[in-house]
């Protein structure tokens, strides 16, 4: 593989995951927007609602590494160079991140910030 094909990653990302991925693609897209909506109707970042956010993201990130045991044929024991361990940490970071976004969002729309 001598270049980086976006559509390859997409064809085994679907291969690993099924219709999950769609529905990851559609809850980031969604979360998104509704992320970029509610900074710009607040206008601010509340600290409150961050640190709840982000004590939910350490969950969010475990749960991403056992989605990523679940749907590849190796699991944590089979890491053995730092690629591996990287790639774990990967995992680990965008799934706590995702959901400390996802959970802000969703706390800030059920619960708008006083002014």
């Amino acid at each position: 593989m001598k270049e980086l094909d976006p559509l390859v990653f997409l064809a085994v990302f679907q291969e690993m995951l099924g219709p999950l991925l769609w529905l990851m693609i559609l809850v980031i897209v969604v979360g998104t927007a509704a992320f970029v909506a509610l900074l710009l109707k607040e206008r601010t970042i509340n600290s409150k609602r961050l640190v709840r956010a982000e004590f939910a993201g350490l969950a969010g990130g475990v749960l991403a590494l056992v989605l990523m045991a679940k749907v590849s044929s190796s699991g944590f024991t089979d890491a053995g160079g730092p690629a591996d361990w990287f790639l774990i940490a990967l995992v680990f970071g965008l799934g706590l991140a995702g959901t400390a976004i996802l959970v802000y969002t969703v706390l800030g729309w059920r619960q708008p910030a006083k002014s």
